[in-house]
């Protein structure tokens, strides 16, 4: 059982694979997880298992565990490559989402400007316009996109509401490029289903979406961390390379994290 829990409204900082000395920002509560997905690799768990007992951060209290620590990281001569906001679930389900964008890129350009601010994101959220908008305020908009086939998302994402991945590609278009899609390829079973997608029935429509969408970048990754559910498997550095190289293939950059 996997048992990372992230404190808020601010962890850090981290390195990340792809986005370097990263200072992680959570908008959901210290003790649990909130999320709009219950994926079998999380992290942070299943949500049955992490409910929390406390609130999500106000848009104020954000702000000053912010500023504090980039105060301290600037003293210390020690400031991050990347704000990310991610953590204990996803960071677009808070209502103040829009406005912590706006104070974040605030606190970026007042204390390291050459820093990127980073959403990560399972792209849940964007039929909000308040969402799409604050989306497009930042460096990074990184949106999930795990495949295209519905029935593999309800396997192995496992949205707690309504999900049309076909409306959520149209999300996709909506920014112009100004986006980063994700994906998570791996291998195994699950309840004695393959969880399998780096096979060509999933690969090739996922490159034909990615081909619409035309992203700035596509990162590709796969399980680096315990997970919740048993029997998964990590994609193999072979299938990631083939997979980033058909991705270049389309005039797409595309990182990949072993």
């Amino acid at each position: 059982m996997s048992t990372v829990i992230y404190p808020s409204p601010v962890f850090g900082p981290v390195h990340s694979r792809r986005l370097g000395v990263s200072l992680g920002i959570n908008l959901q509560p210290a003790d649990g997880k909130v999320c709009s997905f219950d994926c079998i690799y999380c992290e942070c768990g299943f949500n049955a298992d992490r409910r929390p007992r406390t609130s999500r951060p106000t848009r104020e209290q954000v702000a000053a565990g912010l500023e504090h620590q980039l105060q301290q990281m600037k003293a210390e001569g020690t400031l991050p490559d990347v704000l990310t906001f991610a953590g204990n679930g996803e960071p677009t389900s808070h209502p103040q989402f829009k406005g912590i964008i706006s104070d974040t890129i605030a606190l970026r350009n007042k204390y390291c400007p050459q820093a990127k601010v980073s959403v990560l994101s399972n792209a849940t959220y964007l039929h909000r316009p308040e969402v799409r908008e604050a989306l497009m305020l930042v460096d990074n908009n990184i949106l999930k996109l795990d495949t295209v086939d519905a029935t593999y998302i309800d396997r192995v994402d496992r949205p707690t509401g309504h999900y049309d991945v076909e409306q959520v590609v149209e999300w996709l278009l909506w920014f112009h490029g100004h986006v980063i899609i994700q994906t998570m390829f791996m291998r195994g079973e699950y309840c004695g289903t393959s969880i399998d997608n780096t096979g060509e029935e999933y690969i090739v429509p996922w490159l034909n979406a990615l081909q619409k969408i035309a992203p700035q970048e596509v990162m590709v990754y796969t399980i680096d961390r315990e997970t919740p559910a048993q029997g998964l498997l990590k994609a193999t550095h072979e299938q990631l390379d083939s997979i980033k190289q058909r991705v270049t293939a389309l005039g797409i950059p595309c990182t990949a994290s072993y």
